[in-house]
């Protein structure tokens, strides 16, 4: 499929109408990608729209009289050495971060200033999203900046059809956009559509291949660099670095060396040879992502050897290069006895990764997902967050809807992101999860990381399997951008764009399924926290104790008198001790315990009285009917909608709420017949259990 037969996403041509409208004058350096992509886009809008287009050359002060001939105008940050005084006073107080843009309203002329190339891409879909209101009244010179100077996506396709993860792992999308029969696309029209509608929500990195490097993505790095620079200048022009995935057992598995050691002077060599070939082959390359010593990939354990170890030998060879490694953190037993309830996977990642804290170089960037465990719908904030300092950390979301539905259910996890960022590690006055991320709220010289997530597209004509699902991708790149913006808002910037001539009871709809889609999943699935009870292996759908007695680490320990994990200090596994002051006594203490999180950190009664007001058992018989019953709601909002919106995308809307309706009634219809035969307790208003 071609990115012409692709749905546009968040970019149809009618989104850039205010823009191809009017009279714009471009002022962009030479011979810059970026700055050849903002002038094409403008070409291609005024074109379509009937408007007009001056390229101008920054090499030549641009003279007031030219620039209010204009309806727009997109230009680079005049020099400060500049002759008059107006033009100097623009290149005042620019920020200096890279992608920074301005925006100023003068009379009839409104001007962008963009740091950089990068900026001014940023600032003309500033306008873009603006539509009309780009256009009216007088506004001051306000200055934009990205919060996270790393604003990644990582993609887990596989070059092989992997037999049991497939051709993209956790995809729900169809197919890889860059492989297909075992090697690179030949047509490779849908990554540059891809690319362009990343760059135009302010993405600045990506990885194209899975974090499980099986053993002919391993030879990415040798063999297949001439596709990965295919693929590398396809994403330059939208301002976009890639990264590739990589085995720590590629010195033996693709090098032929002995030993994978990262303190042996011959493997130090092999890489320091390996990437300067990437850096020939692709000269902006970004750096390398890893998986090590988790769920069977291989890594400096192997050798008696720690995760510094590992990173550094990595960082040391990208140093002279600009490159950087993600170290993923997602470590932990995959092999747990299930009758140890002393083993707490919770724990690993901080057992791990904070005695480590200050040895990773300052090109290491420890990737750390979320949660402690793995992507659940409600798990707390990971205290690895808080626990390394003086280690540059980035938080790792899951766009990609693995425990979420798939993309089978609309569930738009804007909400959930947005919680997580804003959640303060050390009580109300400090710093929140996104400070952390990005730096900020701290010292002067606090770490600089950013957001990464895991990309939820594929070949799909919906790229998202479900349309709804762009959604999420678009949500993550607009709070990688500014993760204090209000979800709500970013949600109707998003129907605005994908439906921009739709009837007012369209973006209505639209906003009614997916506003409270979060939490509605929550409700029909697992618990208070408790997390899992899907199937093992393809994680869809419901099976309570699917994972109860496996190696895997996620239990809830039902039984007949109560259910949940005790990681209390006093008689569990003292995971709350991770946490820092206020966290840890308030996750302690049961009884100030938050109930969403309550199964999480301890066992109780299922006659447990939670805060609401009713029982654990209670909660189950009421959630889980409420939230499937929501789901019926939306499907009916849905069909009343029939005709207004593209058809094709009607129908495929329409078929996966019905999936989500059936699936959660599935989920209601065993939860609550789980926790009756479980726990003996009747449904206090009589509705049927099973």
């Amino acid at each position: 499929m071609t990115s012409t037969d692709a749905h546009p996403m968040w970019l149809p041509d009618e989104a850039l109408r205010r823009l191809g409208e009017r009279r714009v004058l471009v002022a962009v350096g030479p011979d810059d990608p970026v700055g050849a992509t903002v002038v094409a886009e403008v070409r291609a809008a005024t074109a379509r729209w009937g408007g007009s287009v001056t390229v101008a050359s920054t090499d030549a002060p641009l003279t007031g009289a030219e620039a209010r001939g204009h309806d727009v105008v997109l230009a680079l940050v005049p020099p400060s050495t500049a002759s008059d005084e107006p033009t100097r006073a623009l290149a005042a107080d620019v920020p200096t971060a890279s992608g920074s843009f301005g925006v100023l309203r003068e009379g009839a002329t409104t001007t962008v200033l963009g740091r950089d190339a990068a900026g001014l891409l940023y600032g003309l879909h500033h306008l873009v999203r603006a539509g009309a209101a780009a256009a009216e009244g007088d506004t001051p010179l306000t200055w934009y900046a990205p919060t996270n100077d790393i604003r990644m996506l990582d993609h887990w396709d596989n070059v092989d059809v992997h037999p049991v993860m497939g051709q993209v792992e956790r995809g729900y999308a169809g197919g890889s956009i860059f492989y297909a029969d075992g090697r690179v696309r030949e047509d490779l029209s849908r990554v540059a559509a891809y690319a362009r509608l990343l760059g135009s929500v302010g993405i600045n990195a990506v990885s194209i291949n899975n974090v499980n490097v099986h053993r002919t993505e391993a030879r990415l790095l040798t063999d297949g660099l001439p596709d990965v620079a295919r693929i590398a200048a396809l994403f330059r022009p939208h301002g976009i670095r890639v990264h590739l995935s990589v085995s720590f057992a590629a010195p033996m598995t693709v090098g032929g060396l002995p030993t994978s050691d990262p303190l042996d002077a011959d493997v130090q060599a092999w890489w320091a040879a390996r990437v300067a070939d990437v850096y020939d082959a692709v000269p902006d390359f970004g750096g390398f992502v890893v998986k090590a010593d988790s769920e069977g990939q291989p890594g400096p354990f192997a050798y008696g050897r720690d995760h510094a170890d590992g990173a550094n030998l990595l960082a040391r060879a990208l140093k002279p290069f600009g490159g950087t490694v993600f170290w993923r953190a997602f470590v932990y037993n995959h092999r747990q006895d299930w009758r140890d309830r002393s083993t707490d996977r919770a724990r690993a990642a901080h057992d791990h990764f904070a005695p480590l804290d200050g040895r990773f170089d300052d090109n290491v960037v420890l990737q750390v997902k979320y949660g402690p465990m793995d992507f659940q719908t409600r798990e707390p904030v990971s205290p690895v967050i808080a626990a390394v300092p003086r280690t540059r950390l980035a938080v790792e979301l899951q766009v990609t809807q693995e425990y979420t539905g798939q993309q089978k259910h609309a569930v738009w996890l804007g909400p959930q992101w947005s919680e997580i960022l804003r959640f303060r590690p050390w009580g109300e006055g400090g710093r929140t999860v996104a400070d952390v991320a990005a730096g900020t709220g701290g010292a002067d010289d606090a770490r600089r990381a950013g957001l990464v997530a895991v990309s939820n597209v594929g070949d799909d004509a919906f790229w998202t399997g479900h349309p709804l699902a762009q959604a999420n991708l678009y949500t993550f790149a607009r709070l990688a951008w500014d993760p204090s913006a209000d979800p709500q808002a970013l949600l109707d910037e998003w129907i605005g764009l994908t439906f921009p001539d739709a009837d007012p009871v369209v973006a209505a709809t639209l906003h009614e399924i997916l506003d409270d889609s979060w939490r509605t999943y929550e409700d029909y699935t697992a618990p208070l926290g408790v997390g899992f009870m899907v199937r093992p292996g393809h994680h869809y759908g419901p099976d309570v104790d699917g994972y109860e007695y496996t190696p895997w680490g996620t239990y809830h320990f039902a039984d007949r008198d109560g259910i949940g994990v005790d990681r209390t200090r006093a008689t569990g596994t003292g995971f709350t001790g991770q946490f820092p002051a206020p966290w840890r006594d308030v996750y302690e203490d049961v009884t100030t315990c938050p109930d969403e999180l309550l199964l999480f950190f301890h066992h109780v009664p299922w006659s447990h009285v939670l805060h609401s007001g009713v029982s654990v058992a209670q909660h189950v018989y009421d959630t889980h009917w409420d939230g499937a019953a929501r789901t019926v709601d939306n499907t009916a909002a849905w069909d009343a909608i029939a005709g207004q919106v593209r058809a094709d995308l009607h129908q495929r809307v329409a078929e996966r709420l019905a999936e989500q309706v059936r699936s959660a009634h599935e989920w209601r219809d065993q939860l609550r017949t789980y926790v009756y035969r479980h726990s003996g307790i009747p449904d206090a208003t009589g509705r049927t259990v099973y």
